[in-house]
């Protein structure tokens, strides 16, 4: 028979791996994110994309409700990526070279 402390050091193993495979994940998206941010900033495209966002929201919301996970969270969550994509986003827009200006 497995001891409650057996059975909770289980848990926060599988807490620990799922952790790792959440960074994991957000790292990698960071890196599509990026490159979309560079491409927006190199065509003179906006940062942000309200129309996306709202899809990509409504979209998140819907998938939590499948996996029986608080939507509102999920919303949250997403506007809090989003949030962090958007400030990269900007960050590269100030730092591009703009296509009217040659080099020097």
């Amino acid at each position: 028979m497995t001891s409650p402390q057996d059975q909770l050091d289980k848990y926060r193993a599988s807490i620990d791996n799922l952790d790792a495979i959440l960074l994991h994940t957000l790292a990698e998206r960071f890196k599509v994110t990026q490159a979309v941010g560079r491409l927006k900033a190199e065509n003179d495209m906006p940062p942000s994309d309200k129309a996306r966002e709202a899809r990509q929201i409504e979209r998140l919301r819907k998938l939590a409700e499948d996996s029986n996970l608080d939507p509102v969270f999920a919303e949250k969550f997403l506007n809090f990526i989003v949030a962090e994509v958007i400030r990269h986003h900007e960050k590269l827009r100030g730092s591009a070279p703009n296509p009217e200006t040659p080099n020097t």
